[in-house]
């Protein structure tokens, strides 16, 4: 059951999230969070998003049986049932984090948390997923919420290091899930789904990675020029440069191995990103 929780709320991404709005928490200049603004920030995010992510699986039962990725998830087998007790727990979870979020951090911070469980429950998976190849890059925007919302708990005016993060992460999105849908291209067409490598086929897909992989990494170093230090700097190279070799090779070879080589290598880019990030202001201060 413990699983199929973990399944059904997305919790993964969610932890993701979490992680990325502390790191942003951190490095956001101004006076250092309280141990208990962090926990409520983290727990609002990883919340919101869990509603987010349980929204998308009752939403898109119909389509997940039809891939086998998705085909054991709860709501397809049942083991959850499709009902709309599901909706009232979904949006009982979005109204508490929010209003959490409002009461004991602020409101800006509280905002950017419902809008990146927005854009995820309702722009990606309701308005865009089934209609255009853009649903990814627009929808990825859940993940710079999560950035600005962690920047937000520190300064609701927001400076330009938490702004360029939000559109690293805005960036990454794309870069991470074209590569699994080129993986799973076979999958998604068969649904209907109009991922960008059904679309344009795997070849030109795995070229668009690349180009948005190299503006992603670009934009990355930028935090270097406001004040990040080397730590950080090396870290946004390191990293984006393995997630750049890795979208080179799938360039010449767009095969599901090297394409979920990328997809890995996207999760190391961002790790590493978020780990020299902390690294850097806890250490060169």
């Amino acid at each position: 059951m413990i699983a199929q929780l973990v399944d059904v709320f997305k919790l993964r991404i969610g932890f993701i999230m979490a992680i990325t709005a502390l790191v942003t928490m951190v490095v956001t200049p101004g006076e250092m969070a309280s141990m208990w603004d962090a926990v409520i920030l983290s727990m609002a995010v990883l919340i919101a998003s869990a509603s987010a992510g349980a929204f998308n699986q009752y939403y898109e039962w119909d389509l997940d049986a039809h891939m086998p990725r998705t085909s054991r998830r709860p709501f397809v087998t049942g083991v959850f049932k499709h009902d709309y007790r599901w909706l009232l727990i979904i949006i009982g979870l979005l109204v508490f984090s929010v209003g959490w979020a409002a009461v004991t951090l602020n409101e800006v911070a509280a905002l950017f948390i419902f809008l990146g469980a927005f854009s995820y429950a309702i722009v990606y998976t309701v308005w865009l997923k089934r209609r255009t190849w853009w649903n990814i890059v627009i929808g990825g925007s859940a993940g710079s919420f999560a950035v600005l919302a962690g920047a937000a708990a520190i300064d609701p005016g927001l400076g330009p290091i938490p702004v360029i993060l939000s559109i690293v992460l805005f960036l990454w999105t794309p870069s991470h899930f074209w590569s699994l849908a080129i993986a799973q291209h076979k999958s998604y067409a068969e649904a209907g789904v109009p991922m960008l490598p059904v679309v344009v086929g795997d070849e030109l897909a795995a070229k668009a990675v690349l180009w948005n992989t190299l503006l992603l990494v670009g934009i990355s170093v930028l935090p270097y020029f406001y004040g990040m230090g080397w730590l950080y700097l090396f870290g946004a190279v390191s990293g984006g440069g393995y997630f750049i070799y890795r979208n080179i090779q799938m360039v010449h070879d767009p095969s599901r191995k090297v394409a979920m080589s990328s997809f890995f290598a996207s999760l190391i880019q961002l790790i590493v990103l978020l780990v020299f990030a902390v690294a850097d202001v806890l250490l060169l201060g």
